[in-house]
């Protein structure tokens, strides 16, 4: 069976937001287990860029970066020790962004306008 494959969505930021992105999705655990730190994108270049992190308790953090240009994808993971997400969000309490901060940073989340 031939499939047409479709450009790939490269604006989605959460799994809730890929689920209705793209209509044959399929999970199997939780989505969002790797969340994104940062991404960078051209549709009309056709190229992406990101940065994920995925926070293991006290300990640190897995951190995978990926580059897409065309057809080509590459992809490295490291595990960054002593670090953990902070996740900035505006006054209506939104996620607008996440960094990777010391284990020892406080846990208070800051606002941005």
């Amino acid at each position: 069976m031939e499939t047409k494959n479709k450009k790939k969505t490269v604006g989605n930021t959460t799994s809730s937001q890929a689920k209705k992105n793209v209509k044959d999705i399929v999970f199997w655990g939780d989505g969002d287990t790797f969340k994104l730190i940062s991404k960078a994108s051209s549709k009309a270049e056709g190229w992406m860029k990101s940065s994920k992190a995925m926070q293991i308790d006290g300990v640190g953090c897995v951190v995978q970066v990926t580059t897409q240009q065309g057809s080509n994808v590459a992809e490295a993971v490291t595990f960054v020790p002593n670090v953990k997400i902070l996740e900035i969000k505006n006054p209506e309490g939104e996620v607008i962004s996440r960094k990777l901060v010391s284990l020892k940073t406080k846990d208070s989340v800051k606002s941005k306008k």
